[in-house]
């Protein structure tokens, strides 16, 4: 981790190379991540509360805060895979540690999640959603998604530079995990057989830390927080272990 901040300024420049490269071709720039959770979220009301007609109190706030979680995850853990490769030329050409890209994608993804918040915080006011002084508690629910991301992140990066077949592997997995995760359905609706497939779902420990501030006005349970804690710190471990026994081999696969 030293190692990291010694390249801080690297890591720095490759998040805003990150975010200048994603906006760039958009004719509305940033505006795009703020607008995206919003269709969506248009879309799941659509679908879910008029078609499947489950009730679900503020459905915008419910669903758009499961959009926001869900997306920062998901495209960071595809960017993180893709990081590798995409610098091939600095890896190849510079000593610099392999680490840097993973936490550079996830550092740029915690930017955007920053900007999504914005919308976020329109629909609380325009739908009259409580304010509570729990937002405040909003930074550590996002640290905290960042350190199970960028756990995954490690894991899964080293792999999809060694094995080609990874990166599609990993986007169905996402889709599967995606239906598996309560973001904009109800545990409620889960059968009774299949709930426990959903409770013992990592990424839904996740969730529910992040969405709790702001949909529910609270500060998660000390019981939640706990496992949602235990589970960030075993992935953060578990994927630099192994990104770190396999950094010495990437440059020469990239």
């Amino acid at each position: 981790m030293s190692q990291l901040l010694g390249y801080r300024d690297l890591i720095l420049y490759l998040v805003a190379r990150d975010l200048k490269v994603r906006y760039r071709r958009s004719v509305i720039g940033a505006l795009w991540t703020m607008l995206q959770p919003l269709l969506t979220m248009a879309v799941l009301m659509a679908v879910f509360s008029s078609i499947f007609r489950f009730k679900i109190d503020n459905f915008a706030v419910y669903a758009l805060s499961g959009i926001l979680f869900w997306n920062f995850f998901s495209q960071s853990i595809v960017s993180s895979m893709n990081s590798l490769s995409g610098n091939a030329p600095i890896l190849k050409l510079l000593p610099v540690p392999t680490m840097v890209f993973p936490v550079a994608t996830i550092l740029s993804g915690v930017v955007n999640v920053g900007l999504a918040l914005v919308p976020l915080g329109l629909i609380l006011l325009v739908t009259g959603h409580p304010l509570s002084p729990a937002l405040f508690f909003l930074p550590i629910a996002i640290l905290l998604s960042a350190a199970f991301t960028l756990g995954v992140g490690l894991l899964l990066s080293p792999l999809s530079v060694f094995f080609a077949d990874v990166t599609e592997l990993v986007g169905v997995m996402l889709m599967m995990l995606m239906y598996l995760t309560p973001i904009f359905y109800p545990m409620e609706i889960v059968p009774e057989k299949l709930r426990w497939v959903v409770r013992f779902n990592p990424v839904r420990s996740i969730l529910e830390v992040f969405r709790d501030p702001i949909y529910h006005g609270k500060i998660p349970p000390l019981s939640h927080f706990s496992v949602a804690l235990v589970v960030a710190v075993l992935s953060l471990c578990v994927g630099y272990v192994v990104f770190q026994r396999s950094s010495r081999r990437i440059p020469y696969y990239v």
